[in-house]
C-alpha cells in the first residue's frame, strides 16, 4: 500500500522503520488521513511475518504537534446538525468519531508486535499519546513532551489519562495531566514516561537496538495479576491521595473547566477498570467535554484564532515581507530591557539607549540575568549567553540608531519625555525606519504630533514581563501607514509573540479593560465588600489574580496618573467617584504605590504578601461577608470587562472578534474557560447579558449601562461571532 503521510522500510533484521513526514506541512499533525494510514500500517506490521517489530520516527525536526483540532470542529458541526432530528444517533456518532484515534492506538498496543517511538524535539497531544501507546520510547535531548489539551478546554482523549497514570507516580502524573505541563527529556525519563535519551542522529539506531535486545509486545496492564503502581483507588493510600487531588483541582480551577473536571473523572473511574473499559470511559467523557461551550470557546480562541493571528491574519496583503536586522530601544528600564532581550533572542541586533551609561548597562544586565537563570536550569550554555549579549549594544549615543529598521520608545508615560526622545531619535533615523511607542494608555495620534513622519509612527504595546507575556498590542494612529503596520507585525512574528491590531483611543483595548477590573474591585471596597472576599471572587471567576492584587502589580501611582490625565483631558465631562477618593488616599496621602514600594492593598515581604490591615482606614469598615452574594460579585467583575470590550468594539477601536478574545486572555488573563470577553457574552447570549447589565445598572450604578450595539444585538438575539464573523484565511494548520 502507498501512504501519503508515512513511508515504511524493513531492514534485514526484520525491523520496520515507519517515517512520519506529512507533505507541505512544517510539522506532523494528526488528521483523518493520518489516522486511516496509521491503522493500515499497524495491520501491515502485524500481518507481515517478516516484520518482527517497528520503529516510528519523524521525517521532520519535531515528532508531532498533536491533533488538528479543526477536525473536532467538523465532528461537532455534524453533531449539532443531527441532534435536532435524532439526538441519540448524533451522540453515538460523536462518541465513535472522537474515539477513532484511541482505538487505533489500542490496536497498536495489542497487535502482538513491539513498537518503539523514536521521538525528536516537540511531541505534543496526540503525538505524545502515540508514543505512550508504543512499547518503548527513546527520545533526544531537545525533547519537549506534553499533553496540553486542558489548555484549550479539552483533555487527552486517546489514552493519555489512562496510560500516564499506569506508568508514573500519581502526584507527578496528575500535575502533568491537569496543568498541561511540558516535560524535558530528564523529567520525562525520571517519570518513566520514556526509556532512553540519546542524540538526535542516534534515535533510530537506539530504537532498533532496543528491539534487538527484546521488547515485550504485551504491556504490563494487559497481563494477569497486574497491580496499579500507585495502589487501588479504594485503599488506605488512595484515601490519602485522591481527596487531596480533588481539593487541589478545586483550588486551581474553581470548577470552571469541564475539561479538567472530566479528566479527573476519567482517571479515577478508569483506574478501577481493565484497560479496554478504561479507554471506553475516557472516550465517553471526552465526547461529553466536546459538547461543552467552554471547550468550543477555548478551542476557537486559544487554538484556531491564535494560530490565525500568529500567522498575521491582520497583515496588509499588498506589503512586501520585512527582514528586521536592527532595532533601537529608547529606555533601558524593566520594559525596555525585556524588549531588548526578546529581540536579541530572535537574532536581531539591538541598540539599547538610556540617559546615562550606567542605566543602559543595567538594562543590558537584565539579559545576562535571564540567561544565567537559563544556564542553571540546563536550558542554555555560556556560549549562547555571550552570543546573545554581543547582540545588545548599550549606549547613550542616539547616532547609533542610524541604521535601525525599527525604533521602539519605552520611556515613562510622560508626554514631554516621549516628545523629546521621539525628536532626538528621528533626527538620526533613516527615512524608511519605523518609530514605535510602547505607551500603554496615551493615544498614538497625539504622540505622533511630535513626529515629522506620522505615517511611520505606530504603537507597539508590550506586556510585563516581556519575556513571559505572549501578547503584543499594535495601535494604529490616524496617519499610520500600511507599511508601518506590516513591519510591526513582521517584527512581532520574529520575536514569536501573538499580535492584535487596534485603532487609536485612550487606553486602547487591554489597558482600558484592565482598569475596569481594578476599578470594579475598588468600587466593591467602597460598597463595603471585605477585601479578601473581593480577591477570592476575582479568582473564583477565573481571573489569575484578584483586582486589588492586580492594582498593586500595575502600580497604584500609575493608576492615579492615568485617572489624573483622564480628568485633565476630559475637563468638566469627568465625573469623580469612589475610585478617585481611594486612589488619592492610597497614593497621595499614604504613598502606598503597590508592589513597587512594597506597600499597596497588600504588604510585601520578599515573595510573601498579605492584605494590608489598614484598608478599612481608607474605605471604611466592611459589611459582613454574608450580606453579599458571591456569584453576583463574580459576575460584576466579568460583566464589567466584557461590557467595556463591547463598547470598545462599538467605537471601532477593536474591529476583529478574534483579537478581542485572544487579547483578553493573553493580555490580562480574562477567564480563559469563557474563550475571552466577547465569547463570554456570546456564551451567555446577548439578551441575557443585556438584562444582567440592566439589573446591575439599577443596583450598582450607570457604569453597567449596556451600549447601543449590545441592545440592538439583543433584540435580534445576535452573537458577536454571528454578526461579525472573522475573515478566515486559508492557513496551514501546523500545530495542535
Amino acid at each position: 500500500m502507498n501512504y501519503k503521510n508515512f513511508t515504511i522500510e524493513t531492514d534485514t533484521d526484520g525491523f520496520a522503520l515507519i517515517t512520519w513526514d506529512m507533505p507541505e506541512k512544517s510539522m506532523n499533525v494528526i488528521d483523518l488521513s493520518v489516522m486511516d494510514e496509521l491503522d493500515a500500517l499497524i495491520d501491515e506490521v502485524a500481518g507481515t511475518d517478516a516484520i518482527k517489530g517497528a520503529v516510528i520516527a519523524s521525517g521532520k525536526a519535531a515528532f508531532s504537534g498533536g491533533a488538528d483540532l479543526t477536525m473536532l470542529e467538523g465532528l461537532l458541526r455534524d453533531f449539532h446538525i443531527k441532534r435536532g432530528s435524532d439526538p441519540e444517533a448524533a451522540a453515538w456518532a460523536l462518541f465513535e468519531g472522537s474515539r477513532k484515534l484511541s482505538l487505533a492506538y489500542r490496536k497498536l498496543e495489542t497487535c502482538g508486535k513491539p513498537f518503539v517511538a523514536a521521538v525528536a524535539g516537540t511531541c505534543m497531544g496526540g503525538g505524545t499519546e502515540l508514543a505512550l501507546a508504543c512499547h518503548a520510547r527513546v527520545v533526544d535531548e531537545s525533547l519537549k513532551m506534553g499533553l496540553p489539551e486542558v489548555k484549550v478546554g479539552l483533555f487527552p482523549g486517546a489514552g493519555g489519562t489512562q496510560r500516564v497514570m499506569r506508568m508514573t507516580d500519581g502526584q507527578q502524573g496528575m500535575q502533568f495531566l491537569l496543568q498541561g505541563r511540558t516535560l524535558r527529556a530528564p523529567q520525562a525519563k525520571q517519570m518513566k514516561l520514556v526509556d532512553e535519551v540519546t542524540g538526535t542522529r542516534k534515535l533510530v539506531v537506539a530504537a532498533k537496538k532496543m528491539l534487538k535486545a527484546g521488547i515485550d509486545p504485551v504491556k504490563d496492564w494487559d497481563k494477569k495479576g497486574y497491580k496499579l503502581p500507585n495502589g487501588k483507588i479504594y485503599s488506605p493510600a488512595g484515601f490519602q491521595f485522591w481527596p487531596a487531588a480533588n481539593a487541589i483541582y478545586r483550588r486551581e480551577t474553581h470548577d470552571n473547566y469541564p475539561g479538567a473536571r472530566y479528566l479527573l473523572h476519567s482517571v479515577v473511574e478508569g483506574l478501577q477498570l481493565p484497560m479496554d473499559l478504561a479507554l471506553q470511559v475516557e472516550s465517553r467523557y471526552f465526547a461529553k467535554v466536546l459538547q461543552t461551550p467552554e471547550a468550543a470557546n477555548m478551542t476557537r480562541s486559544l487554538f484556531v484564532s491564535m494560530q490565525e493571528l500568529n500567522k498575521l491574519a491582520r497583515r496588509p496583503l499588498d506589503q512586501r515581507p520585512n527582514k528586521i536586522k536592527k532595532v533601537g530601544i529608547l529606555g533601558a528600564g524593566f520594559m525596555g530591557a525585556g524588549i531588548a532581550y526578546v529581540s536579541a533572542q530572535a537574532g536581531i541586533d539591538v541598540v539599547l539607549i538610556d540617559r546615562d551609561q550606567e542605566a543602559a548597562d543595567k538594562g543590558k544586565a537584565h539579559t545576562e540575568q535571564l540567561m544565567s537563570k537559563a544556564i542553571k536550569r540546563g536550558r542554555a550554555s555560556e556560549d549562547q549567553k555571550e552570543k546573545l549579549l554581543a547582540k545588545i549594544a548599550a549606549t547613550t549615543d542616539y547616532d547609533a540608531l542610524a541604521d535601525c529598521d525599527l525604533v521602539i520608545e519605552a520611556v515613562f508615560e510622560d508626554r514631554d519625555i516621549k516628545k523629546t526622545v521621539t525628536e532626538k531619535a528621528e533626527a538620526v533615523m533613516k527615512s524608511r525606519a519605523i518609530f514605535a511607542s510602547n505607551t500603554s494608555t496615551l493615544p498614538i495620534t497625539s504622540l505622533a504630533q511630535a513626529s515629522k513622519r506620522p505615517k511611520n509612527f505606530i504603537g507597539i504595546h508590550f506586556f510585563s514581563p516581556v519575556d513571559k507575556m505572549m501578547l503584543v498590542e499594535v495601535i494604529l494612529g490616524k496617519r499610520t501607514s500600511d507599511r508601518a503596520l506590516a513591519l510591526a507585525l513582521d517584527y512581532i512574528k520574529a520575536i514569536k509573540k501573538t499580535p492584535i491590531v487596534v485603532n487609536d483611543s485612550r487606553g486602547f483595548y487591554t489597558s482600558r479593560v484592565v482598569m475596569t477590573y481594578i476599578r470594579e474591585g475598588l468600587m466593591m471596597l467602597a460598597d463595603g465588600v471585605p477585601a479578601a472576599m473581593i480577591e477570592n471572587a476575582g479568582k473564583m471567576a477565573g481571573m489569575p489574580v484578584g483586582p486589588l492584587s492586580l492594582g498593586d502589580e500595575v502600580a497604584l501611582d500609575l493608576a492615579w496618573k492615568i485617572v489624573s490625565a483622564t480628568r485633565k483631558d476630559l475637563g468638566v465631562k469627568y465625573v469623580e467617584g469612589p475610585l478617585d477618593n481611594i486612589l488619592e488616599e492610597m497614593v497621595v496621602k499614604r504613598e502606598r504605590f503597590g508592589r513597587k514600594n512594597a506597600k499597596g492593598f497588600y504588604d510585601y515581604k520578599g515573595k510573601e504578601k498579605s492584605l494590608w490591615p489598614g484598608i478599612p482606614e481608607v474605605t471604611g469598615q466592611p459589611k459582613p461577608a454574608e450580606s453579599f452574594n458571591i456569584e453576583e460579585l463574580k459576575q460584576r467583575l466579568l460583566v464589567m470587562q466584557a461590557l467595556e470590550t463591547a463598547r470598545i468594539f462599538e467605537e471601532k477601536c477593536l474591529t476583529d472578534v478574534r483579537e478581542a478574545d485572544v487579547g483578553s486572555i493573553l493580555g490580562f488573563g480574562f477567564a480563559p474557560y469563557s474563550g475571552g470577553t466577547l465569547s463570554y457574552i456570546d456564551m451567555m447570549g446577548t439578551p441575557a447579558f443585556v438584562e444582567l447589565c440592566k439589573k446591575f445598572t439599577r443596583k450598582w450604578g450607570p457604569r453597567f449601562k449596556p451600549n447601543k450595539l449590545l441592545r440592538d444585538m439583543a433584540k435580534d438575539n445576535q452573537s458577536f461571532y454571528g454578526r461579525f464573523p472573522p475573515k478566515t484565511p486559508q492557513v496551514d494548520k501546523d500545530a495542535a
